[in-house]
């Protein structure tokens, strides 16, 4: 996820940690180990409020997919960096790692953004855990899975080869919402487009960059 928009201090590149290939050298500046996912939103909220000594590395977006990797992702690069920088922060939720990801963090001593999941914090975390009862029935998507809808969604179910299955998999939710950080035209109607394609309502919700802007400030 190299394309964003960002000053040139901040530095994102999806990396599996090999050794050797470590973000920056500066003892006085911040790291930030991302999801891919949160990419542009972190470069956004870098550019709008100036934290220009904030550096970022992010793991693959896909992992999503397969949650056991991204503890010990994290975890490799806290200590291929440790040395290299004043702090370093971990900007994922939960995201399905059954603790694990907390584990680490508490291991390593680090923090990470509050949250079971990104849905979550986007549109804070409090008002996300109010609604839950009511939001059961949902299939959530961001800016982030607007745009990448087929690679994420549609193709690692293979639904593209067999569109057959959609309803096994969909069949308990009634509405797609989508949880968007930005207006944008475009992203709404891939959105749409989505809601359609999973038999689903739509609905959307504008939730800005929710509790991640206070996050990113707390650390920096």
């Amino acid at each position: 996820m190299r394309a964003m928009n960002a000053t040139a201090t901040l530095l994102c590149r999806e990396t599996t940690s090999s050794k050797g290939e470590s973000v920056g050298v500066n003892a006085e500046k911040v790291l930030v180990i991302a999801c891919g996912a949160l990419a542009r939103e972190i470069g956004a909220i870098v550019d709008a409020n100036g934290l220009n000594h904030m550096e970022l590395t992010c793991l693959p977006a896909i992992w999503h997919n397969r949650p056991e990797k991204i503890a010990p992702g994290v975890r490799a690069l806290i200590r291929e960096n440790r040395e290299r920088y004043k702090k370093i922060a971990v900007a994922y939720a939960e995201c399905g790692t059954q603790g694990e990801l907390d584990k680490v963090c508490a291991e390593e001593g680090v923090e990470r953004i509050a949250g079971p999941h990104c849905y979550s914090f986007y549109w804070g975390n409090d008002a996300f855990a109010a609604r839950a009862e009511d939001d059961i029935d949902a299939f959530f998507l961001t800016d982030f899975l607007a745009r990448q809808f087929e690679s994420f969604v549609i193709e690692p179910l293979g639904l593209d080869r067999h569109p057959e299955l959609r309803d096994m998999y969909f069949g308990n939710y009634n509405r797609l919402v989508f949880l968007a950080q930005t207006e944008d035209a475009e992203l709404e109607a891939k959105a749409r487009e989505a809601a359609k394609t999973l038999g689903l309502r739509f609905e959307k919700r504008v939730t800005g960059m929710g509790d991640l802007p206070g996050f990113l400030a707390a650390v920096s």
